[in-house]
């Protein structure tokens, strides 16, 4: 598979306080890689240096093209495309509209595109993202009209509409209820199937086990652990970076009995 994101030695600083201390982590074309860590671990602040918004020093790269000093609207351009924690919808308009956002159809429309996505999307493009969220039906509802849940779809299908080369999904499952998330996981193989490559970030454990080629761990800025699910989950540093010292014997012992 060919390496469409490239990140080394990534490091950036708050101040006095260094949120991420140089990382790597390379993604491929159709591969779904998970980044878990315990809250504070610098997830989010990876994603930000990803796509422009925190400084960083380091390299960064998306097919061989490097990022240095582009800010998110070009990265999005080059197929860098980012769902985020909190909604950001617009909700005085329509699902359909909301992924809409970009085509430059009228002056509003050209600003909405370099504030939120930069990234033009036609019809059917729109319709194929709806539909693999199974949100089709929602396409002419309101925001408000739909549940929490529903809302970080709408948020997934966004992204998806703009044909991404990678896409980084900042906990996509949150609100989602246990089916939901199960749904959702599927979804994401078959755009991996179909080689769009994926970053995701997420807590819902089960979810990133059962689909992720490959885990990145963090903690305190730092990559503590990586590869494959089932060697990140028995590694005892991510064990105790989640439970504990304690709770890391206890789970080790359960492994092993």
């Amino acid at each position: 598979m060919n390496e469409t994101l490239h990140a080394s030695g990534v490091s950036v600083h708050y101040g006095g306080v260094q949120a991420l201390a140089d990382v790597d982590l390379d993604v491929r074309e159709g591969e779904l890689v998970g980044l878990i860590g315990p809250n504070g671990a610098g997830k989010t602040t990876f994603v930000d240096a990803l796509t422009g918004f925190v400084r960083y020093t380091g390299t960064v790269s998306l097919d061989e093209h490097d990022l240095a000093a582009l800010p998110p609207h070009q990265r999005a351009r080059l197929g860098l495309a980012r769902t985020w924690q909190s909604i950001e919808l617009f909700d005085d308009l329509t699902v359909w509209e909301n992924l809409a956002v970009g085509s430059g159809r009228s002056s509003f429309w050209g600003l909405a595109r370099d504030l939120v996505r930069p990234v033009a999307a036609s019809a059917p493009e729109i319709e194929r993202a709806l539909d693999l969220v199974e949100l089709g039906w929602a396409a002419d509802l309101m925001p408000d009209e739909l549940s929490q849940g529903q809302r970080k779809l709408v948020g997934v299908a966004r992204a998806i509409a703009t044909v991404p080369r990678l896409m980084l999904l900042d906990e996509p499952a949150a609100g989602l209820d246990t089916a939901e998330s199960e749904e959702l996981g599927r979804r994401l193989r078959s755009l991996a199937h179909a080689g769009t490559a994926m970053l995701l970030i997420e807590h819902d454990m089960g979810l990133v086990l059962s689909v992720c080629d490959r885990i990145v761990v963090l903690e305190f800025g730092k990559v503590i652990a990586a590869g494959t699910p089932e060697e990140v989950r028995r590694d005892p540093r991510v064990v105790e970076a989640y439970l504990g010292s304690a709770g890391a014997q206890r789970a080790a012992e359960s492994l092993d009995a």
